[in-house]
């Protein structure tokens, strides 16, 4: 259930964090949305991350990472019987696989000296126990009111797009679209 706009990179001199560094999530400043189409309408709906672990190296982009596990049992789409068909066996089926779970397997900025022209993140994505790979396009920036040259506080949008046929969650498809589109907005704080 995931399309991930594109956004740009708005990150300021780099040369003050020299390693990678473990970020924490922000849950209750963060939110995974997803666009789904319902009779020809889109609605949005949003999902609650259970755990993230953010690692992010401002010197070689290449070498972050991110594994977020997402509870689908918590799930909402705006509609009362929306959620609860979203929640059913023939689409999510959050009793038998209560999580959604992205991990990484790569990441690649646009231009490795200049963060603000956007990237990408390749990985892996389980839902309802069907692993495939995707590819995630990312933004990040210094989060509102932060000092020039503050990166321990970062926002991070996410944007793509997946079919849930792909996934075996095919129930209600004669009146919900296949692809849905994610939209992420996470924000982190540089852990302790």
């Amino acid at each position: 259930m995931i399309r991930l706009i594109a956004i740009l990179f708005i990150l300021l001199p780099l040369g003050s964090f020299a390693a990678p560094i473990n970020y924490a999530l922000q849950a209750d400043r963060s939110e995974v949305g997803f666009v789904y189409t319902l009779s020809g309408a889109n609605n949005r709906g949003s999902m609650p991350v259970r755990s993230a672990n953010i690692v992010i190296d401002l010197q070689q982009f290449a070498n972050s990472s991110a594994d977020v596990t997402l509870d689908v049992s918590r799930a909402r789409t705006g509609l009362i019987f929306a959620t609860e068909a979203l929640k059913a066996a023939s689409v999510l089926d959050a009793r038998g696989h209560p999580t959604i779970r992205f991990q990484s397997t790569a990441v690649r900025a646009n231009n490795p000296r200049n963060l603000s022209e956007g990237g990408q993140i390749d990985g892996l994505l389980t839902i309802k126990g069907v692993t495939r790979p995707v590819t995630l396009n990312a933004a990040v920036f210094r989060q509102r009111g932060a000092p020039d040259g503050d990166l321990s506080q970062l926002s991070f949008r996410i944007s793509g797009a997946v079919k849930r046929s792909d996934f075996g969650a095919t129930g209600y498809s004669d009146i919900v679209a296949d692809t849905i589109n994610i939209d992420i907005a996470a924000r982190v704080i540089a852990a302790p």
